[in-house]
């Protein structure tokens, strides 16, 4: 929305091209399993997406797993959660890795929204080009906690300095998306 207001997606030339962001919602669940994996335990992803990783010292994990396109909810309510999706998508995969979750305890689960790009599902980041005082960090996909000291270390510099100094996030930018 604030893209719009700014006009991308609206005019002519670079403006006519939108930010191709869009909020997905996701799910994490927290069971607690005793027995489970110690503290070495690493995040663990399955070629399917199941992620699963150890959270404290109480026994408990998190995890879940994004829905393939077909899959995603409907429902855009963060106050519910498909407890189904864990039923039948995520606890299969990482009972069958760790038997030990077969006996887990979900303590409880949340729901959040990600800021999706529909175009790569890759942050766009960077100095908009054609709005000179717009940067842009976002459609991460998910991935932001992870990129985020590096993304946030490379747009000040960008911002103070004018340029990357540290990290080339220039194959991040809006640019990609008007190819």
């Amino acid at each position: 929305k604030v893209g719009r207001l700014a006009g991308m997606g609206e005019g002519q030339g670079v403006m006519s091209t939108e930010i191709p962001v869009e909020k997905r919602k996701r799910y994490v669940y927290v069971p607690h399993c005793p027995t489970g994996p110690g503290l070495d335990c690493p995040l663990v992803i399955d070629p399917s997406g199941v992620y699963f990783r150890r959270e404290g010292l109480g026994g408990n994990y998190l995890c879940g797993q994004s829905p393939n396109e077909d899959e995603e909810p409907g429902n855009t309510d963060l106050t519910e959660v498909d407890m189904d999706w864990f039923m039948e998508a995520v606890w299969p995969v990482i009972a069958a890795r760790v038997p030990a979750f077969e006996s887990l305890k979900v303590k409880t689960a949340w729901a959040g929204n990600y800021d999706y790009n529909v175009w790569d599902q890759n942050g766009i980041i960077g100095l908009h080009p054609g709005l000179h005082n717009v940067y842009m960090s976002c459609g991460f996909s998910g991935h932001g906690i992870q990129q985020g000291p590096a993304v946030g270390l490379a747009m000040s510099e960008l911002i103070l300095d004018g340029r990357y100094k540290n990290i080339d996030l220039t194959r991040f930018g809006f640019e990609r998306l008007l190819r």
